[in-house]
């Protein structure tokens, strides 16, 4: 868990959870948004979906960015 606030972030840091669950041996991420993507063989394949799934998101132009 972070403990740390975000850019832009002032004041107590606010309750955050992992961005990793899984469910029946498959593994998911979810994003702030609420959406969930998988499932993964492994958390670690997990974790290359969310960074390839940041770096698209990144790419994109800020009006249509997800946040």
């Amino acid at each position: 868990m972070d403990t740390s606030n975000r850019q832009g972030e002032q004041g107590p840091v606010p309750f955050r959870s992992s961005r990793f669950f899984c469910v029946s041996g498959e593994w998911y991420f979810t994003t702030r948004e609420g959406f969930d993507s998988g499932p993964f063989a492994t958390r670690n394949r997990a974790e290359t979906g969310l960074k390839r799934f940041l770096h698209v998101v990144r790419l994109l132009p800020a009006p249509e960015r997800l946040y």
